[in-house]
């Protein structure tokens, strides 16, 4: 019987469900809004709710728990500046899944993750700016 154990296996081990989450987390962190499956989706969205909460009481503390976490500075850095500036005044609720249909090769049920007023720009911002520098670094 499984009773009072919360939360999806995803057939993964915990190692890994643990490591995937940090990723997605950072992700979506970074880009403020990614696709996933339906039920990843609604794993990842307690576990942001937290960092972002974390990044509200905005002290030392606070900021190495959410590094031990997602493992990216760079990304706890934006979390703590940027997105935790922008949610000061909200009591929860940061982020809204969607559902995007499904998948074509398997049929799995995907979903749009987002936090609710996100910064549109963000969103392949890395990538952009990584693809600008090399074809500078060619141009040279």
């Amino acid at each position: 019987m499984r009773h009072q154990k919360a939360g999806r296996k995803l057939n993964r081990t915990a190692s890994h469900r643990k490591a995937m989450f940090a990723n997605m987390a950072a992700s979506l962190i970074e880009h403020e809004q990614i696709v996933t499956t339906l039920p990843k989706a609604k794993e990842i969205r307690p576990i942001v709710e937290k960092l972002v909460t974390l990044g509200k009481r905005g002290d030392l503390h606070a900021r190495r728990q959410a590094i031990s976490q997602i493992r990216d500075v760079a990304v706890v850095s934006k979390l703590f500046d940027a997105i935790a500036t922008r949610y000061a005044n909200r009591n929860g609720g940061y982020l809204r899944i969607m559902k995007a249909g499904f998948r074509h090769g398997d049929n799995a049920a995907l979903a749009v993750i987002e936090f609710v007023d996100r910064d549109a720009s963000a969103k392949g911002a890395k990538d952009l700016a990584r693809k600008e520098a090399e074809e500078q670094a060619e141009a040279a």
